[in-house]
């Protein structure tokens, strides 16, 4: 189900280390709602990469790599290059964990330009506001949140994203919070689910 390198279990056991247990399901459920879409929609992509790059998006709303100044998917991203220079990865394939991490908070990127990006765009914007729900089905919701329950993640990611919108006001995370991320976050069906 996950990819088994060396790279994965490092990028899991980075996660584990510096993610509350609420933000690291979120990542691993958006490593999953990725790949579930991709296969739905025959989008071939890197599965070591996309793995990677979805248990790291959001380290940079963590205390030990929360940066004053940059956005937390910027910050998450320098981040996501140091860590795959460190696992070995050529610079190019750091460059994209990096990249990957920094789309997933812009403007829609197409499967046919960038597969990882645009998987996680979808599986993050599934998971954190409800985005595209016909996308998957009530068994996959339940099993995938039996497995990585949401621990009152809606609560605590909007907590992160007001805290960056307060210190940040140019960043993605408080344009989101001004175009309501938080009615978006409270109607959210996964968030009533009863497996959350």
């Amino acid at each position: 189900m996950f990819p088994e390198t060396p790279a994965a279990a490092a990028a899991l056991s980075v996660a584990t280390r510096f993610c509350s247990p609420a933000l690291l399901n979120h990542s691993v459920r958006s490593y999953l709602w990725g790949a579930m879409y991709g296969a739905a929609h025959g989008i071939a992509f890197d599965d070591e990469l996309y793995y990677v790059s979805a248990l790291l998006h959001d380290i940079g709303l963590t205390e030990a790599f929360d940066s004053h100044r940059l956005p937390f998917e910027e910050a998450g991203g320098q981040l996501a290059w140091v860590f795959g220079v460190a696992a070995g990865w050529p610079v190019e394939r750091a460059g994209r964990a990096a990249e990957i991490i920094v789309l997933h908070m812009r403007d829609d990127v197409s499967p046919s330009a960038d597969p990882e990006s645009h998987l996680l765009q979808v599986a993050t914007s599934w998971d954190v506001s409800g985005r595209r729900p016909e996308e998957f089905s009530a068994d996959a919701r339940a099993e995938t949140l039996a497995r990585h329950p949401r621990l009152g993640f809606g609560a605590e990611f909007l907590a992160c994203f007001e805290d960056q919108a307060r210190r940040k006001p140019d960043s993605a995370a408080a344009e989101s919070v001004r175009n309501d991320v938080a009615g978006r976050i409270a109607a959210n069906p996964l968030e009533g689910h009863p497996s959350a």
